[in-house]
């Protein structure tokens, strides 16, 4: 498999990948600072989801050759959901990419001693936190369970609430358009199905609802949409 991203396994066993590689193999045009900003949105936390980081970055016009620059570790999981947010084709590349990454690695069967000890204590504490947590296990499964009728409640009157703040207000021009809005609320319904891979709203998992409505409130249109709904909202009203 050809590396499309780097990859680099830490020493717990997980995979990270550099945000600035990720950033640069999807050929972002946006500065690298502000895109990781508008990505971060999309309901991902530091420390959970990624790591901040500094590295050095050859710069012949800096004092030494090089400077500081910040970067960021991401999860497999979150390099998966930004590479599907783009929308392109790269996009869908670097997520097939990130798949296989993470299917290999879960084949791969530790080598040395170290790593073999560290996955024996690892299956050891896995086993003393599930007897002791008999209670947290049962909360666990239920969370698998789909979303109850009051969370699909909400979860479409958010829908409902950042579609229409996106179209400009209920009394924008994109809004009262006929047949416009129906483009922005696609949208983020095909947005939302597929980063939380379900097909309508009720397979949406109880432990996912969070998530879900985190990202309907951040949620973004696409560029050539927002460009859309931006020219038809400019337009003066001439009817006398």
């Amino acid at each position: 498999m050809d590396e499309l991203v780097p990859v680099q396994k830490q020493k717990d066993g997980s995979v990270v990948v550099s945000g600035r590689d990720l950033h640069d193999f999807l050929d972002v045009k946006t500065k690298y600072a502000d895109w990781f900003k508008r990505m971060s949105e999309y309901g991902f936390d530091e420390n959970v989801d990624f790591a901040v980081f500094l590295k050095n970055e050859k710069d012949d016009t800096a004092f030494g050759g090089s400077r500081k620059i910040t970067d960021h570790a991401l999860t497999l999981d979150m390099a998966k959901e930004i590479s599907m947010i783009q929308r392109t084709e790269r996009g869908k590349q670097a997520r097939r990419y990130f798949l296989e990454v993470e299917k290999r690695y879960k084949q791969q069967l530790p080598q040395t001693p170290e790593e073999k000890l560290a996955l024996t204590m690892q299956v050891a504490n896995r086993l003393n936190n599930r007897m002791a947590k008999v209670e947290d296990d049962i909360d666990f499964i239920k969370n698998k369970s789909e979303i109850d009728s009051t969370q699909r409640y909400k979860l479409k009157a958010a829908r409902n609430r950042k579609a229409v703040e996106i179209c400009g207000g209920s009394n924008s021009n994109f809004y009262n358009t006929k047949g416009a809005p129906r483009k922005v609320f696609r949208e983020l319904e095909h947005d939302l199905k597929e980063v939380f891979v379900i097909s309508r709203y009720e397979d949406l998992k109880k432990e996912d609802f969070d998530r879900a409505v985190s990202f309907i409130n951040n949620w973004h249109a696409s560029y050539p949409l927002e460009q859309e709904i931006s020219q038809i909202n400019a337009q003066v009203n001439l009817e006398i």
